[in-house]
């Protein structure tokens, strides 16, 4: 499931013109995310995002994504990784080390399941 959020970007597009317009995020990541507006903008230059709560952070435009229903996607990456940006989505994402165990504890439940339903079966 993917995540999705709307924010405010500020910026230069392609023709060098200001412009401040809302966007829509998607795939949040703690590093950045995939941004849709309907702006040309340029691959390495720096934009100002903006969320819900007002909080703003620095981000570069990394690459053009695959336009999405016709409206330009770019993906951005946060310029820093201080405290503001790790709270900026409002979600604490799991460190590598807990997905591990995450996703071995939910393999391990889920092969428990199967064979309670298999011990169900053949009772």
């Amino acid at each position: 499931m993917a995540l999705n959020a709307p924010i405010g970007l500020s910026g230069e597009d392609r023709q060098k013109c200001s412009f401040t317009m809302p966007a829509k995020a998607t795939n949040l990541n703690k590093h950045g995310a995939a941004i849709q507006l309907n702006r040309e903008l340029l691959v390495g230059s720096i934009v100002v995002v903006r969320n819900k709560s007002g909080t703003q952070v620095s981000a570069r435009v990394v690459a053009q994504l695959a336009a999405l229903q016709g409206v330009p996607t770019y993906a951005i990456e946060f310029a820093e990784q201080d405290d503001k940006v790790k709270a900026f989505w409002g979600i604490t994402f799991p460190s590598v080390e807990s997905r591990g165990v995450t996703a071995q504890a939910a393999e391990q439940y889920g092969i428990m399941r199967r064979r309670q339903g298999i011990a169900s079966v053949q009772d």
